[in-house]
């Protein structure tokens, strides 16, 4: 892979890697199709698909035996965990899991911690995050343990104090998203570790919509439990799942006799997605050729920021953009709020999202509608009833064209809706 030196802006950051991405190179009624989906699933480059063929082509069987392919592939596997461990700034390749995708995770890592609950102990979960992040939690209300929410505020920040005045000695674990699907809130996590340490609580972090966007390190900020996805970040679709050092291995999840009883397979049910998890390591050392440095934590780290910072650039002229078309309402904080993700949802006065998205279509630009499986911050926002949101997400192959497109483009359909009006 072409290496970007130090000196590349941002401009090029996003042009001259653009060939890497097949997909990129496709048309839709005669126009570049404009990726704006990233949110919800990035495209995926070359160097990755090449990993996965090459596991198909060359060791494609099942793990723990004695011949070749079979020992390939427990390797393949090994290293995939090391690589995201390297990602996460975790302890090691044992404090990484591997699953079908993070809603799974999740659902697994609620069944094993149920049983260290007790009736009158509580969880904290939030009105801001994607449902895979409550719903398996708000499942243990059945078993008679408080689920309560930290409330939502009407700029699509979390209510800090309602936090405070929820934590107390009671609370066993508290859930959040490091930033959210939907409005491109980014959550105050240190503050989440000192409340949730006061009160002896486990801290889970969902980061799928964080680890595209921003260097993460679990041991720095303290955290117990972090899932992610890798196809969010340029890989297939596998979920990962971190469990601070020594965490896994005092829960008892589901899971058969057969399955090794160690972290991290004790969580990892039947056989896992091997060419998949090949790419997963592949999507890693992509985001790491971004960056610089000595080894690959530091050119993960280095890259992380290069690729933030560009992709903040863009998304803050799509934000500013947007605002300033008449009838369009931006959702969620500004772009003045520190660490804001590159995400951007609107509603447009007389138009419905579905049909904002099919306009968007048309003029060759992908971006999703409604609430993003996130639905209870556009309840929260009065917005579930006319069919949520659009949302336009920046990645790193995004240009500034294909933002001035989708803002010509809406431009165009309020026009019709103020003609319409008259």
């Amino acid at each position: 892979m072409k290496k970007t030196t130090r000196t590349t802006t941002s401009e090029t950051l996003f042009s001259e890697r653009r060939k890497d991405f097949p997909s990129l190179s496709r048309t839709h009624n005669g126009l570049p199709l404009a990726y704006l989906d990233g949110p919800g699933g990035t495209q995926i480059p070359r160097y990755v698909i090449e990993a996965m063929v090459h596991y198909y082509s060359n060791c494609n069987a099942n793990s723990h035996g004695f011949f070749v392919t079979t020992q390939e592939s427990d390797c393949v596997i090994e290293e995939a965990r090391k690589a995201m461990a390297t990602f996460l700034g975790a302890e090691g390749p044992h404090t990484i899991s591997f699953g079908a995708n993070m809603t799974t995770l999740n659902f697994s890592l609620s069944h094993a911690l149920e049983s260290t609950l007790q009736p009158g102990d509580e969880v904290l979960i939030t009105q801001l995050d994607h449902e895979a992040n409550r719903g398996p939690w708000l499942r243990l209300r059945s078993k008679g343990v408080l689920v309560r929410e930290i409330a939502l505020r009407k700029d699509g920040t979390l209510d800090y104090d309602d936090f405070r005045s929820k934590t107390n000695e009671r609370t066993r674990l508290t859930a959040l998203g490091f930033s959210s699907n939907a409005l491109g809130t980014v959550n105050d996590i240190a503050l989440a570790r000192e409340l949730t340490y006061r009160a002896g609580s486990l801290l889970l972090v969902d980061a799928v919509h964080g680890a595209p966007h921003f260097p993460l390190d679990v041991r720095a900020l303290g955290l117990d439990f972090l899932l992610c996805s890798a196809y969010k970040f340029y890989g297939p679709h596998v979920g990962i799942l971190y469990a601070r050092e020594g965490l896994l291995e005092r829960l008892n999840p589901d899971r058969l006799r057969t399955q090794d009883q160690r972290a991290p397979f004790r969580i990892e049910t039947g056989t896992l997605n091997h060419a998949a998890i090949a790419g997963v390591k592949a999507a890693v050392e992509y985001i790491a050729s971004f960056g610089d440095g000595a080894n690959l934590r530091e050119k993960i780290t280095s890259a992380m920021n290069r690729i933030g910072e560009a992709e903040h650039v863009l998304a803050k002229e799509l934000y500013e953009g947007l605002r300033n078309i008449p009838g369009v309402t931006v959702h969620g904080p500004s772009f003045t709020v520190p660490g804001r993700a590159p995400t951007v949802s609107f509603t447009l006065e007389g138009h419905r999202p579905p049909e904002i998205c099919s306009f968007l279509n048309e003029r060759a630009i992908c971006a999703w509608d409604g609430d993003f499986y996130a639905i209870r911050p556009v309840e929260i926002l009065g917005l579930l009833e006319q069919g949520g949101l659009v949302r336009l997400g920046l990645s790193l192959y995004n240009t500034r064209d294909e933002v001035q497109r989708a803002l010509d483009a809406v431009r165009e359909l309020a026009e019709t809706a103020k003609k319409r009006k008259k």
